[in-house]
């Protein structure tokens, strides 16, 4: 019983951290990546601006984006009595029987 207990409170423990800590440094990288791909201190210095950064700066915005997304949708569908199956490609809606 109190193994069940411990082992409940690390997972919940270890997805507060990813989600509460992970997602606010990743959309940081995000931020960071943008900066660097306008050339740094746009408004400072006249540095050419990096593609790259902005490519890597919207392919972390649409992960730390769909991480949301799906956070709602897992909430939603508890809600809605269902869960969220991830069998397919994309996140579905299934009843709690499946």
């Amino acid at each position: 019983m109190l193994s069940h207990f411990v082992d409940a409170v690390w997972q919940v423990a270890l997805v507060s951290v990813l989600v509460g800590a992970g997602l606010p440094a990743l959309f940081a990288l995000g931020i960071k990546s943008m900066a660097y791909g306008v050339g740094g201190d746009a408004e400072i210095s006249h540095e050419s601006g990096h593609p790259v950064g902005k490519v890597v700066g919207y392919l972390i915005f649409a992960l730390v984006l769909a991480f949301i997304l799906t956070g709602i949708a897992i909430i939603v569908s508890s809600g809605l009595g269902m869960k969220v199956s991830f069998e397919n490609i994309y996140p579905t809606f299934v009843p709690k029987g499946h």
